[in-house]
């Protein structure tokens, strides 16, 4: 090594440690700076590029993860047409909401409103009927995980069956091709619980009572009981009472079922 200008070259031996090089360098003071400031701006440029591509590859995943989940919820949110079902596809489809229900999985607020609106505006092409309770603790659509032009709903207290109900489920049928009828009891319901207690009630209530009172003296005071064979009995009449629904039964055009929600645990089970 020469010893012209030993200061400049000992200066440039420390430049080129500030500058990130590990270990000890020895070279000749003409050379040094040039040769390792080309291999720092290498190894620069081949940061950034490693920093570029690591940015694209990050971009990208997350991307194809939000279309991915996009995609998931649509399909989760897609509209059930009633020509696509099947009387016991229909009940299948009601029995799968309201497991999304329980879940808390549900599709129902993940339609677009304002398409299905302008949809139904003129006409109507509910897959499922259901005879609920008018009980406020029993949002059928929201049981079931349905929405808009979904399920044609008749609702009376004690879900009976009377001859406007009875008129009404024969228009979703033979009218507006429902393919299963849905008799809906619950836990806890009022009109049952009078039936069997039989107290004078004020105005018309006690109309109810001859409509419900066979199913309590076929279950007993227990209104769980009373309730699941009231569903029973009025699902009965309305497959056999109608000869418009009775004649689709025979069709298998339509299915009629009876059902008990639990107020509690928000779950709907079939009633044999």
């Amino acid at each position: 090594m020469t010893h012209e200008n030993p200061q400049k070259s000992h200066l440039k031996i420390l430049d080129t440690r500030k500058l990130g090089r590990l270990g000890r360098c020895i070279a000749r003071p003409d050379g040094m700076d040039i040769r390792f400031l080309k291999t720092r701006r290498v190894n620069r440029t081949a940061s950034n590029d490693m920093a570029r591509r690591c940015f694209v590859r990050t971009t990208v995943t997350a991307m194809v993860g939000t279309f991915v989940g996009l995609d998931a919820k649509l399909a989760g949110a897609r509209p059930v047409f009633q020509t696509e079902l099947s009387p016991e596809g229909a009940l299948s489809e009601l029995m799968e909401g309201n497991r999304r229900y329980v879940t808390g999985r549900t599709t129902a607020h993940e339609h677009d409103l304002q398409v299905l609106k302008a949809k139904t505006a003129e006409n109507q092409q509910p897959f499922a009927a259901v005879l609920s309770c008018a009980d406020s603790r029993v949002p059928v659509e929201l049981v079931f995980d349905q929405t808009i032009g979904h399920i044609f709903v008749c609702r009376i207290a004690g879900n009976v069956t009377t001859p406007e109900v009875i008129a009404s489920l024969e228009y979703g049928a033979a009218v507006l091709g429902t393919r299963v009828i849905l008799v809906l009891g619950h836990a806890n319901c009022g009109a049952v619980a009078a039936t069997i207690k039989g107290s004078a009630v004020p105005g018309q209530i006690s109309a109810l009572y001859p409509r419900i009172r066979p199913a309590v003296d076929l279950a007993g005071p227990n209104i769980e009981a009373a309730a699941k064979a009231n569903a029973k009995i009025h699902s009965t009449l309305a497959a056999e009472a109608s000869t418009v629904i009775s004649g689709l039964v025979k069709e298998n055009k339509i299915k009629v079922a009876a059902g008990y929600y639990d107020v509690k645990n928000g779950m709907v089970t079939l009633v044999d």
